[in-house]
């Protein structure tokens, strides 16, 4: 009976975390969960740890995962509304990436006592946050310092830090939050130490929660929109992905297009923006200039002097006999030849200038199959999240788009806008504000496309940029510099947004030295990883 009693209190602490993440994240959650959210399992750490149970290590391991696979399940279970197979694959991965810091923690803790043990859980999880922001599998969704994306007036230090800096803020009050129930219910102290150090814990959590919360609303109210007047019209066509995107005629869309963006365009627009895939009949580059509906769009610019025309293209690249492939090559079925598909942008304007960008972060298991040698297998689960499917051709250098007026344009397909640092190269080049294009029909009236819609808000924090973002189905906005949302459209309807954003050359620092924070937690966390594993080897060995 009483082992039966252990497993349901296991289980629901483990679960209560699970819960707690999921119920501060946005873009319904209650945000100040988040700071107490790991208490339990830290918590259900020490408890095992202080068990006579055998192979605590497993155990610890089972539990985070019940924890984490709650956490990763109730945010992100939209993802089956594209696939279910590829769903499990995905939030399975995720749940098991997750763990690994976690286990980390508890063999350092184990090794090296509490003090090394919680510090060193800093150091594993935000590395591990880097790295899934930079590996082959990245799914970067649930970084802790996403969860203030309804928020940005918590976090406008994100300027210096980026979200990573948001990751740190979290682990620090929660491991602190630990320290001072642990001290209040703990037994190993005497009380009256106990409760010197309970209060001296309480201040540093105080302070450590209110500092930057005061930094930052002073910070909000001192910043303003700043750079030169841009006129944008953002157009939400609201084309079904599932039953019209890549089965009614291109041309039929685009004549969509445009005639929603008529009804606001006018002799001062300067830049049009439709969503991903605006123009889903696949182009060959080399024809890009004569295709009839692009011929379609510089006939109608003619009208708008001053405007250009951005969006969302699937384009085509054929290799020339001798000339390098890319790895991520096709070979035609019928010939001895290679191309490359790109989900694409393209910048157009009335004197037939065009410029193309390719996607470069790609979707894993939708756009690119991460370690084909490995995960091959899985390439009939693919994920579909709009656009082009399968292995694509990428871009290995983030270039701005530029209007004949000099104004310099930095372009996001999809899920390139929840990558901060992936985005800096775009405004240390100059660019003006940031234009996000997606599709976000892909996932249904589910929270994914808001969460997505949200975390654009922390891009304007980090670069100090206004976004102008349009997505097929919703939600098209304008974001000013501060991370506030002046206009957005509905979902699922047709929408054209029409605002006055300022575009700046203005780098900030964390726009000039990236995600520095995950960097240097990933170097500490190898280092003392590695450390950990050699005593252990030599212990061992003796």
């Amino acid at each position: 009976m009483s082992s039966l009693l252990v497993f349901f209190r296991r289980f629901g602490t483990a679960l209560l975390t699970g819960l707690l993440l999921w119920l501060s994240w946005p873009e319904r959650g209650f945000t100040p969960l988040i700071f107490g959210a790991f208490v339990p399992l830290l918590w259900l750490e020490r408890q095992i740890e202080r068990s006579k149970d055998s192979r605590k290590g497993w155990r610890f391991f089972g539990w985070s995962f019940l924890a984490l696979g709650t956490w990763n399940g109730l945010t992100t279970w939209w993802i089956w509304n594209s696939t279910d197979v590829g769903a499990i694959v995905a939030l399975g991965l995720n749940t098991l990436f997750m763990c690994v810091p976690w286990a980390a923690f508890h063999l350092t803790k184990r090794s090296h006592g509490p003090a090394t043990g919680y510090l060193s859980l800093i150091f594993y999880w935000i590395g591990f946050e880097y790295l899934h922001l930079n590996w082959d599998i990245s799914w970067p969704w649930l970084t802790l310092g996403n969860v203030f994306a309804t928020h940005p007036e918590w976090v406008q230090w994100y300027e210096y830090t980026g979200t990573l800096g948001g990751s740190l803020w979290v682990l620090g009050v929660n491991l602190l939050i630990f320290q001072i129930i642990k001290n209040v219910f703990g037994r190993e102290l005497l009380a009256k130490l106990r409760r010197i150090n309970t209060l001296v814990l309480s201040a540093n959590m105080v302070g450590l929660i209110l500092l930057p919360l005061f930094f930052s609303v002073w910070r909000y109210q001192r910043v303003s929109d700043k750079g030169e007047p841009v006129n944008v019209v953002v157009v939400q066509p609201n084309i079904d992905p599932y039953n019209e995107k890549f089965n009614g005629t291109g041309s039929a869309q685009v004549a969509k297009l445009l005639q929603l963006a008529s009804t606001e365009a006018d002799s001062t627009t300067d830049l049009i923006i439709g969503p991903e895939t605006a123009l889903p009949d696949g182009l060959w580059e080399e024809q890009i200039g004569i295709d009839k509906d692009v011929r379609t769009i510089r006939t109608w610019l003619q009208d708008y002097p001053k405007a250009s025309f951005l969006a969302g293209l699937s384009s085509y690249k054929q290799y020339q006999a001798g000339e390098p492939v890319s790895a991520t090559a096709r070979k035609f079925k019928d010939a001895d030849a290679y191309y490359d598909a790109y989900n694409s942008a393209m910048l157009l304007d009335r004197n037939g200038n065009l410029q193309l960008y390719h996607k470069s972060r790609l979707v894993p298991g939708v756009e690119k199959m991460p370690y084909p040698k490995l995960f091959g297998f899985l390439e009939d689960y693919a994920i579909e999240l709009g656009g082009t499917s399968g292995s694509l051709g990428m871009q290995k250098n983030r270039t701005n788009f530029e209007t004949a007026s000099g104004l310099k344009i930095a372009p996001a397909i999809c899920y390139e806008s929840i990558y901060g640092d992936f985005l800096r190269a775009y405004f240390r080049g100059g660019a003006g504000f940031l234009a996000v294009i997606t599709n976000d029909g892909w996932w249904g009236n589910t929270p994914g496309y808001r969460q997505h819609f949200e975390y654009a808000r922390l891009r304007a924090v980090e670069f100090r940029k206004c976004v102008a973002r349009s997505a097929n189905t919703g939600i098209s906005c304008f974001i000013n510099q501060r991370g506030d949302v002046v206009a957005q459209s509905g979902w699922w309807e047709d929408a054209v947004l029409k605002h006055t954003l300022l575009a700046n050359d203005r780098v900030t620092f964390y726009a000039r030295h990236g995600d520095y924070i995950g960097f240097l937690c990933a170097f500490l966390a190898v280092s003392l990883l590695s450390f950990v594993l050699f005593r252990k080897l030599i212990s061992r060995s003796r």
